[in-house]
Protein backbone atom coordinates (compact mmCIF):
# COMPACT_ATOMS: atom_id res chain seq x y z
CA UNK A 1 0.00 0.00 0.00
CA UNK A 2 1.43 3.27 -0.82
CA UNK A 3 2.16 5.63 2.38
CA UNK A 4 -0.19 8.85 2.70
CA UNK A 5 2.63 10.81 3.81
CA UNK A 6 6.28 10.69 3.38
CA UNK A 7 9.00 12.00 6.49
CA UNK A 8 9.52 15.18 5.08
CA UNK A 9 6.54 16.46 6.23
CA UNK A 10 6.78 16.16 9.71
CA UNK A 11 9.98 18.46 10.11
CA UNK A 12 11.10 20.17 13.86
CA UNK A 13 11.02 24.09 13.85
CA UNK A 14 11.92 26.66 16.39
CA UNK A 15 10.42 29.19 17.98
CA UNK A 16 13.35 31.60 19.98
CA UNK A 17 15.66 28.74 21.40
CA UNK A 18 12.86 25.95 21.79
CA UNK A 19 12.57 23.41 19.25
CA UNK A 20 9.40 21.81 18.92
CA UNK A 21 9.66 18.21 17.70
CA UNK A 22 7.43 16.52 17.00
CA UNK A 23 5.37 19.87 15.14
CA UNK A 24 2.38 18.87 16.38
CA UNK A 25 1.14 21.58 19.44
CA UNK A 26 -2.04 21.15 21.55
CA UNK A 27 -4.36 24.05 21.26
CA UNK A 28 -5.76 26.70 23.79
CA UNK A 29 -8.71 25.29 25.02
CA UNK A 30 -10.75 27.09 27.90
CA UNK A 31 -11.66 24.51 30.69
CA UNK A 32 -9.74 21.75 28.94
CA UNK A 33 -6.15 22.71 28.38
CA UNK A 34 -5.47 22.54 32.14
CA UNK A 35 -2.04 21.20 33.81
CA UNK A 36 -3.37 17.75 34.09
CA UNK A 37 -4.33 17.50 30.52
CA UNK A 38 -1.62 19.24 28.84
CA UNK A 39 1.04 16.65 30.89
CA UNK A 40 -1.36 13.83 29.51
CA UNK A 41 -0.99 14.65 26.02
CA UNK A 42 2.65 14.93 26.51
CA UNK A 43 3.03 11.71 28.72
CA UNK A 44 1.23 9.67 25.58
CA UNK A 45 3.57 11.07 23.05
CA UNK A 46 3.44 12.86 20.10
CA UNK A 47 2.79 16.40 21.34
CA UNK A 48 5.54 19.27 20.88
CA UNK A 49 3.98 22.24 22.40
CA UNK A 50 1.59 22.84 24.86
CA UNK A 51 -0.13 25.89 26.25
CA UNK A 52 -2.06 26.62 28.70
CA UNK A 53 -5.92 28.12 29.01
CA UNK A 54 -5.98 31.92 27.84
CA UNK A 55 -5.54 34.00 30.56
CA UNK A 56 -7.46 37.43 30.80
CA UNK A 57 -4.45 40.02 30.88
CA UNK A 58 -6.87 42.67 33.35
CA UNK A 59 -7.29 39.69 35.87
CA UNK A 60 -3.48 39.51 36.00
CA UNK A 61 -3.22 43.53 35.85
CA UNK A 62 -6.19 44.69 39.07
CA UNK A 63 -6.14 41.28 40.86
CA UNK A 64 -3.54 40.48 43.64
CA UNK A 65 -0.76 37.80 42.05
CA UNK A 66 -2.16 35.59 45.51
CA UNK A 67 -5.75 35.42 43.59
CA UNK A 68 -4.49 34.79 40.02
CA UNK A 69 -2.24 31.99 41.17
CA UNK A 70 -4.55 29.06 40.48
CA UNK A 71 -4.62 30.37 36.76
CA UNK A 72 -0.85 30.00 36.66
CA UNK A 73 -0.86 25.75 36.78
CA UNK A 74 2.27 25.49 34.53
CA UNK A 75 5.03 23.50 36.12
CA UNK A 76 9.12 23.13 34.66
CA UNK A 77 8.57 19.35 33.71
CA UNK A 78 6.45 20.83 30.69
CA UNK A 79 8.80 22.67 29.01
CA UNK A 80 8.14 24.05 26.28
CA UNK A 81 5.04 25.39 27.00
CA UNK A 82 3.30 28.43 25.88
CA UNK A 83 1.23 30.34 28.48
CA UNK A 84 -1.64 32.55 25.99
CA UNK A 85 -2.47 36.19 27.49
CA UNK A 86 -5.88 38.05 25.91
CA UNK A 87 -7.12 41.30 26.16
CA UNK A 88 -7.16 44.61 24.16
CA UNK A 89 -4.74 47.53 26.05
CA UNK A 90 -1.49 46.87 25.16
CA UNK A 91 -0.18 48.65 28.13
CA UNK A 92 -1.80 46.15 30.55
CA UNK A 93 -0.80 43.19 28.03
CA UNK A 94 2.91 44.24 28.79
CA UNK A 95 1.99 44.01 32.28
CA UNK A 96 0.33 40.53 31.90
CA UNK A 97 3.23 39.23 30.02
CA UNK A 98 5.73 40.25 32.15
CA UNK A 99 4.04 38.42 34.94
CA UNK A 100 3.68 35.33 33.02
CA UNK A 101 7.31 35.43 31.94
CA UNK A 102 8.56 35.92 35.75
CA UNK A 103 6.35 32.87 36.63
CA UNK A 104 8.25 30.84 34.10
CA UNK A 105 6.74 30.84 30.81
CA UNK A 106 8.72 29.70 28.30
CA UNK A 107 6.87 31.32 25.74
CA UNK A 108 4.32 34.22 25.39
CA UNK A 109 1.09 33.71 23.47
CA UNK A 110 -1.12 36.29 22.47
CA UNK A 111 -5.18 34.94 21.92
CA UNK A 112 -6.22 36.86 18.43
CA UNK A 113 -8.24 34.08 17.94
CA UNK A 114 -11.05 33.35 20.87
CA UNK A 115 -14.75 34.32 18.99
CA UNK A 116 -16.68 33.86 22.34
CA UNK A 117 -18.84 37.36 22.52
CA UNK A 118 -17.91 38.16 26.15
CA UNK A 119 -14.39 38.24 24.71
CA UNK A 120 -14.72 39.36 21.46
CA UNK A 121 -17.19 42.22 21.50
CA UNK A 122 -14.72 44.19 24.09
CA UNK A 123 -12.20 44.22 21.95
CA UNK A 124 -9.95 40.95 22.83
CA UNK A 125 -9.21 37.52 20.87
CA UNK A 126 -10.49 37.36 18.15
CA UNK A 127 -12.05 40.93 17.96
CA UNK A 128 -8.52 42.77 17.50
CA UNK A 129 -8.85 41.60 13.87
CA UNK A 130 -11.19 44.44 13.37
CA UNK A 131 -8.20 47.04 13.71
CA UNK A 132 -4.79 45.91 12.61
CA UNK A 133 -3.15 48.75 13.80
CA UNK A 134 -4.45 48.01 17.26
CA UNK A 135 -3.69 44.31 17.39
CA UNK A 136 -0.34 45.63 16.26
CA UNK A 137 0.36 47.54 18.70
CA UNK A 138 -0.73 45.21 21.68
CA UNK A 139 1.79 42.18 19.92
CA UNK A 140 4.81 45.48 19.82
CA UNK A 141 3.82 46.01 23.39
CA UNK A 142 3.85 42.12 24.85
CA UNK A 143 7.56 41.88 22.65
CA UNK A 144 9.05 44.66 24.30
CA UNK A 145 7.98 43.74 27.91
CA UNK A 146 9.25 40.67 27.87
CA UNK A 147 12.74 38.21 26.93
CA UNK A 148 11.10 35.23 25.75
CA UNK A 149 9.55 34.56 22.29
CA UNK A 150 6.48 35.90 21.28
CA UNK A 151 3.63 34.32 19.51
CA UNK A 152 0.37 35.00 18.54
CA UNK A 153 -2.42 33.09 17.22
CA UNK A 154 -5.39 34.50 15.17
CA UNK A 155 -8.50 33.88 13.06
CA UNK A 156 -8.49 34.57 8.99
CA UNK A 157 -10.56 37.52 9.99
CA UNK A 158 -13.25 38.54 11.64
CA UNK A 159 -15.54 38.06 8.65
CA UNK A 160 -16.22 36.27 5.38
CA UNK A 161 -14.41 38.72 2.88
CA UNK A 162 -12.48 40.27 5.65
CA UNK A 163 -8.98 38.04 5.66
CA UNK A 164 -7.43 40.57 7.91
CA UNK A 165 -5.11 37.31 9.03
CA UNK A 166 -2.75 38.19 6.16
CA UNK A 167 -1.69 41.38 6.11
CA UNK A 168 -1.84 41.30 9.94
CA UNK A 169 0.75 38.38 10.07
CA UNK A 170 3.24 40.41 8.10
CA UNK A 171 2.72 43.07 10.93
CA UNK A 172 3.30 40.95 13.29
CA UNK A 173 6.24 39.86 12.29
CA UNK A 174 7.30 42.74 11.47
CA UNK A 175 7.05 43.55 14.90
CA UNK A 176 8.77 40.48 16.47
CA UNK A 177 6.54 38.07 16.96
CA UNK A 178 8.49 34.54 16.41
CA UNK A 179 5.58 32.33 15.18
CA UNK A 180 2.04 32.42 14.31
CA UNK A 181 -1.38 29.66 14.33
CA UNK A 182 -3.38 30.06 12.18
CA UNK A 183 -7.09 28.88 12.56
CA UNK A 184 -8.68 28.74 9.21
CA UNK A 185 -11.91 29.92 9.75
CA UNK A 186 -13.79 33.59 10.28
CA UNK A 187 -14.67 34.86 13.92
CA UNK A 188 -18.26 35.00 12.89
CA UNK A 189 -18.51 31.46 11.86
CA UNK A 190 -17.12 29.68 15.57
CA UNK A 191 -16.41 26.23 14.79
CA UNK A 192 -19.19 26.19 11.92
CA UNK A 193 -18.07 25.48 8.34
CA UNK A 194 -15.34 23.82 6.96
CA UNK A 195 -11.89 25.44 7.35
CA UNK A 196 -10.41 27.70 4.14
CA UNK A 197 -6.79 26.29 4.67
CA UNK A 198 -5.72 28.30 1.68
CA UNK A 199 -5.45 31.33 4.03
CA UNK A 200 -2.94 29.48 6.05
CA UNK A 201 -0.96 28.81 2.77
CA UNK A 202 -1.13 32.54 2.05
CA UNK A 203 0.34 33.87 5.33
CA UNK A 204 3.30 31.21 4.88
CA UNK A 205 3.65 32.47 1.80
CA UNK A 206 3.99 36.22 2.96
CA UNK A 207 6.21 35.61 6.02
CA UNK A 208 9.14 34.20 7.00
CA UNK A 209 8.12 32.92 10.45
CA UNK A 210 6.84 29.42 11.42
CA UNK A 211 3.25 29.39 10.67
CA UNK A 212 1.15 26.25 12.53
CA UNK A 213 -1.80 25.20 10.98
CA UNK A 214 -5.17 24.71 12.66
CA UNK A 215 -8.82 24.00 12.11
CA UNK A 216 -9.94 20.47 10.80
CA UNK A 217 -7.16 18.13 11.51
CA UNK A 218 -8.46 15.50 13.09
CA UNK A 219 -6.24 12.31 11.86
CA UNK A 220 -3.24 11.72 9.87
CA UNK A 221 -4.87 12.01 6.89
CA UNK A 222 -6.03 15.42 7.16
CA UNK A 223 -2.79 16.78 8.50
CA UNK A 224 -1.29 15.32 5.96
CA UNK A 225 -3.20 17.27 3.34
CA UNK A 226 -3.16 20.26 5.51
CA UNK A 227 0.60 20.33 5.57
CA UNK A 228 1.18 19.61 2.04
CA UNK A 229 -1.88 22.54 0.31
CA UNK A 230 -0.21 25.06 2.45
CA UNK A 231 3.49 24.02 3.55
CA UNK A 232 2.70 25.37 6.80
CA UNK A 233 5.77 24.18 9.75
CA UNK A 234 3.25 22.59 11.63
CA UNK A 235 -0.30 21.69 13.23
CA UNK A 236 -2.62 22.94 15.96
CA UNK A 237 -4.78 20.48 17.11
CA UNK A 238 -7.54 21.57 19.61
CA UNK A 239 -10.82 20.14 19.90
CA UNK A 240 -9.91 16.34 18.56
CA UNK A 241 -7.92 15.83 20.88
CA UNK A 242 -10.50 15.75 23.89
CA UNK A 243 -11.48 12.59 24.94
CA UNK A 244 -8.27 11.65 22.58
CA UNK A 245 -5.24 12.94 24.13
CA UNK A 246 -2.96 10.10 22.11
CA UNK A 247 -3.51 11.84 18.96
CA UNK A 248 -0.70 13.08 18.46
CA UNK A 249 0.86 10.23 18.76
CA UNK A 250 -0.92 8.68 16.35
CA UNK A 251 -0.51 11.15 14.03
CA UNK A 252 3.09 11.26 14.37
CA UNK A 253 3.67 7.88 14.11
CA UNK A 254 1.82 7.50 10.61
CA UNK A 255 3.30 10.73 9.26
CA UNK A 256 6.55 9.65 10.29
CA UNK A 257 6.67 5.83 9.20
CA UNK A 258 3.37 5.59 7.18
CA UNK A 259 1.81 2.71 9.11
CA UNK A 260 -1.29 3.94 11.01
CA UNK A 261 -1.10 2.71 14.90
CA UNK A 262 -4.00 0.79 16.23
CA UNK A 263 -7.19 2.46 18.15
CA UNK A 264 -7.12 2.49 22.06
CA UNK A 265 -9.04 -0.52 22.93
CA UNK A 266 -12.19 0.18 25.60
CA UNK A 267 -10.02 -0.75 28.02
CA UNK A 268 -7.23 1.13 27.08
CA UNK A 269 -9.87 4.40 26.64
CA UNK A 270 -10.76 3.76 30.25
CA UNK A 271 -7.18 3.50 31.69
CA UNK A 272 -6.62 7.12 30.30
CA UNK A 273 -9.47 8.17 31.18
CA UNK A 274 -8.66 7.57 34.85
CA UNK A 275 -4.88 8.85 34.47
CA UNK A 276 -6.64 12.05 33.38
CA UNK A 277 -8.42 12.35 36.75
CA UNK A 278 -6.09 11.36 38.79
CA UNK A 279 -3.80 14.19 37.81
CA UNK A 280 -6.52 16.44 38.12
CA UNK A 281 -7.15 15.30 41.24
CA UNK A 282 -3.81 16.03 42.26
CA UNK A 283 -3.12 19.26 40.54
CA UNK A 284 -6.82 20.38 42.06
CA UNK A 285 -4.39 22.06 44.72
CA UNK A 286 -6.43 24.77 45.46
CA UNK A 287 -9.95 23.85 45.37
CA UNK A 288 -11.88 21.06 46.53
CA UNK A 289 -11.75 17.80 44.62
CA UNK A 290 -15.17 17.71 44.37
CA UNK A 291 -14.96 21.34 42.44
CA UNK A 292 -12.34 19.47 40.72
CA UNK A 293 -14.24 16.50 39.62
CA UNK A 294 -17.64 18.77 38.74
CA UNK A 295 -15.66 20.42 35.72
CA UNK A 296 -14.15 17.44 35.01
CA UNK A 297 -17.42 14.75 33.94
CA UNK A 298 -17.70 16.64 30.73
CA UNK A 299 -13.91 16.38 29.90
CA UNK A 300 -14.39 12.27 30.96
CA UNK A 301 -17.48 11.25 28.70
CA UNK A 302 -15.33 12.38 25.79
CA UNK A 303 -13.62 9.27 25.99
CA UNK A 304 -16.80 7.34 24.39
CA UNK A 305 -16.84 4.60 27.31
CA UNK A 306 -19.88 3.18 26.21
CA UNK A 307 -20.67 0.03 24.54
CA UNK A 308 -22.47 1.12 21.16
CA UNK A 309 -26.09 2.16 22.00
CA UNK A 310 -25.75 2.51 25.85
CA UNK A 311 -25.05 5.57 27.65
CA UNK A 312 -24.35 3.66 31.13
CA UNK A 313 -21.26 4.90 32.19
CA UNK A 314 -21.87 8.52 30.74
CA UNK A 315 -24.56 8.79 33.29
CA UNK A 316 -22.42 7.42 35.73
CA UNK A 317 -19.78 10.18 35.40
CA UNK A 318 -22.11 13.29 35.08
CA UNK A 319 -22.73 12.56 38.57
CA UNK A 320 -19.47 11.31 40.18
CA UNK A 321 -18.37 13.60 43.12
CA UNK A 322 -15.22 12.14 44.14
CA UNK A 323 -12.06 10.58 42.25
CA UNK A 324 -13.56 7.45 44.62
CA UNK A 325 -16.43 7.94 42.28
CA UNK A 326 -14.62 7.57 38.97
CA UNK A 327 -12.37 4.72 40.51
CA UNK A 328 -15.73 2.79 41.15
CA UNK A 329 -16.92 3.76 37.55
CA UNK A 330 -13.69 3.27 35.38
CA UNK A 331 -11.40 0.28 37.28
CA UNK A 332 -14.39 -2.44 35.93
CA UNK A 333 -13.61 -1.23 32.62
CA UNK A 334 -9.52 -1.89 32.82
CA UNK A 335 -8.57 -5.21 31.94
CA UNK A 336 -6.79 -7.08 34.43
CA UNK A 337 -3.84 -7.53 33.03
CA UNK A 338 -3.79 -3.34 31.73
CA UNK A 339 -1.89 -0.90 33.79
CA UNK A 340 -1.15 2.79 33.30
CA UNK A 341 2.50 1.89 32.90
CA UNK A 342 1.89 0.20 29.53
CA UNK A 343 -0.05 3.73 27.86
CA UNK A 344 2.34 6.84 29.95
Amino acid sequence: MTSIVTTTLLQPFTIGSHSINPPLTLAPMAGHTNHAFRTLCRALGGCGLVCSELLSSNILKYSSIKRSLHLMDWTPDEHPFAVQLFGSDPAVMAHAARIVADYGADIVDINMGCWVPKIANKGGGAGLLKDVCTAAAVVEAVVKAVDVPVTVKVRSGWQPGETTAIPFAQAAEQAGVQAIAVHARYARQGFQGEADWDVIRQIKERVSIPVIGNGDVTDAASAARLLRLSSCDGLMIGRAALGQPWIFRQIAHELQTGEPLPEPTRAERAAIALEHARRTVAAATTCPERVAVRELRGQLTKYTLDEPGSVAVRNQLVRADSLADIERILLPLVETELTSANLL
